[in-house]
């Protein structure tokens, strides 16, 4: 399968929900006006195109200094001065195992190497993610700390990768 990425495109949106949706729950749920915001509000949103120009799969990167409710964010914004962050990664699911995540992840890895000291993932340990999480090891991510929900409903390993000056 052939695949290109290159940055997002206003009409890309309603793909990009679609796949998103389709990713839960190894991402949040979100309305497409949520999306939209976030899109806006990112450093960089990479979409994987097929051969027909078809999105199956994007990954958004923040930067630090936003004001995001996000409590991963705000976890790693207590814990590091300078960073991308992957606030989320989806794949199509009838495009699932072609390399796509790889893939965009390369894209992002080269975007902000030489600006930016560390690319920063989180992955959930409750529901657990174990295949996330040996994708994400693959890729040079290490572990770098835990948050758990008071009732233990809830929890994530955050990562980090180190990237090139």
């Amino acid at each position: 399968m052939d695949i290109t990425v290159r940055e997002s495109r206003a009409e890309d949106l309603d793909a990009l929900h679609l796949i998103n949706e389709e990713s839960v729950p190894g991402v949040g749920t979100l309305t497409r006006d949520r999306l939209e915001a976030l899109v806006a509000d990112s450093a960089a949103t990479l979409v994987a195109v097929d051969a027909h120009g078809k999105p199956t799969g994007f990954v958004l990167v923040m930067l630090e200094g936003l004001d995001y409710e996000s409590l991963n964010y705000r976890w790693l914004s207590e814990r590091y001065d300078r960073f991308a962050y992957v606030d989320r990664i989806a794949v199509a699911e009838a495009a699932r195992g072609r390399r796509i995540g790889e893939a965009l992840y390369a894209a992002a890895i080269e975007a902000f190497a030489g600006n930016r000291p560390v690319l920063l993932a989180e992955v959930n340990l409750e529901p657990p993610n174990p295949g996330s999480l040996r994708f994400h090891k693959r890729l040079g991510f290490r572990e770098v700390g835990e948050r758990w929900e008071a009732d233990r409903s809830k929890g994530v390993v955050y990562l980090e990768r180190t990237l090139s000056s």
